[in-house]
């Protein structure tokens, strides 16, 4: 399975049972895989959606590999060591990265 189809899954399970998301802000965060490209993780009025390339302006960007977003997507990246060797960078607000972190880790 790609990681993009992971994804889809995800948010799949995420609009079906909406419960963890439905108070939060509305809110862009970007995907910057290393080997494909970019996707946005588009979180708007309690839904999730996920665009291609770039369409709107992130509050945050992650940078990492497929295989790494992949563990990110199961709680399986220990996202405080992959960041102090370099496997996963952060632009924007940090704080969103971990609130993104914690929203899937919800939904595993």
């Amino acid at each position: 399975m790609t990681v993009k189809a992971e994804l889809n899954e995800l948010v799949m399970k995420m609009n079906a049972n909406p419960d963890h998301i439905k108070n939060e802000k509305d809110r862009v965060f970007q995907v910057n895989l290393e080997e494909s490209g970019s996707l946005q993780i588009v979180l708007q009025d309690g839904k999730v959606e996920v665009k291609e390339g770039n369409p709107l302006e992130p509050e945050v960007t992650l940078i990492l590999s497929e295989k790494n977003f992949s563990k990110l997507l199961k709680d399986d990246l220990n996202t405080t060591m992959a960041f102090m060797t370099g496997g996963l960078k952060v632009e924007g607000k940090l704080g969103l990265a971990l609130k993104l972190q914690e929203i899937l880790k919800l939904y595993q």
